[in-house]
């Protein structure tokens, strides 16, 4: 029996318009995700990789709805959530969570700990009296945070530990997806190993599903099952995570994994693949393949042709000329 993905996202698009300035000429529009598709199974943790100011955040927030949709469609265990209304969308808000990249701002510093993992039981209303008050204990003692330390407020944790109050409050409404936005990258290397593990081991025993943003390739290899590379507000290549790292086909994945740092000195001084000129701007991206500006491999009908997302081999997906029959 196929299962029914937790969140399945067709064609998504987000675009922000730019004002147009006194006497000056209507400016394009921002394409901060343009055409993103994928699907993540329970229990499955999808890594979303690419430079700062790919589009991977954005692709986070719009499929909770934080951000409005520009194009596209937003399933939720089978639930067009695309155009909803707020309050129809209300009751569907605990199924899907996130934590944010900073524990040092996304928490309230006026709240204590056990105040901000109660919320969303109060919000969605959950839970309330002496029961909500034990689920909170709980919650914080999975996590590794001590329950007499529930009336504390986040100044008095350390990043780690605040990190670990923002998972037990995602944890709190029971969801089946929660957006990773960066979730160790504020943290010391020690502790991001002890925050993957948490993850995983959450992961384990509810079957939650993960949408893992990060640029920190060797976090992504760690917890990812299968990982969507994206570059400039399309994902360029999507595969399961061994075979990515194993045979990575567009130059562009071949590019960030040539700048991870390799402690085998057998590989160490293996010629890196540089890439050309800047990032280009979402507002006004090239013609044909995005990336064609960039990369040391492009073809004159890159400059022409965008290639679509197509299947190398099963599993295996990627947007190059360089891995489409002629």
């Amino acid at each position: 029996m196929t299962r029914v993905p937790v969140i399945t996202v067709q064609d998504l698009a987000k675009h922000y318009a730019r004002h147009r300035r006194w006497l000056t000429l209507p400016q394009p529009a921002v394409r901060a995700v343009d055409g993103v598709s994928f699907a993540i199974a329970p229990g499955e943790a999808l890594g979303l990789v690419g430079e700062s100011g790919c589009g991977k955040s954005t692709v986070g927030k719009t499929i909770l709805r934080l951000l409005p949709v520009s194009g596209g469609r937003i399933e939720l265990c089978g639930t067009d959530i695309t155009h909803l209304s707020e309050s129809a969308l209300r009751p569907l808000r605990r199924r899907m969570q996130m934590i944010f990249q900073d524990p040092y701002s996304s928490l309230d510093p006026r709240q204590t700990a056990g105040r901000i993992v109660a919320e969303p039981l109060k919000t969605h209303h959950i839970a309330r009296g002496a029961e909500k008050w034990e689920r909170v204990a709980a919650l914080l003692q999975r996590v590794g945070i001590r329950p007499e330390q529930m009336d504390d407020l986040p100044h008095q944790f350390s990043g780690g530990q605040r990190q670990r109050i923002a998972i037990a409050r995602a944890l709190a409404a029971s969801p089946d997806l929660i957006v990773c936005d960066e979730p160790v990258s504020a943290l010391d290397v020690s502790i991001q190993a002890q925050v993957i593990n948490l993850l995983m081991d959450l992961q384990d025993e509810f079957g939650l599903a993960y949408l893992f943003i990060a640029h920190d390739l060797a976090v992504v290899q760690q917890i990812s099952h299968r990982v969507a590379v994206m570059y400039l507000g399309r994902i360029v290549e999507l595969a399961d995570t061994t075979e990515l790292f194993s045979r990575p086909l567009h130059p562009y994945t071949l590019a960030l994994l040539a700048a991870v740092p390799v402690p085998d000195p057998a590989r160490r001084h293996a010629k890196r693949l540089v890439l050309a000129a800047e990032l280009p701007s979402p507002s006004s991206p090239p013609s044909g393949c995005p990336f064609h500006t960039r990369c040391p491999q492009a073809m004159p009908r890159c400059r022409d042709t965008a290639p679509p997302l197509s299947q190398d081999t099963p599993g295996h997906w990627v947007a190059c000329h360089l891995h489409r029959a002629a």
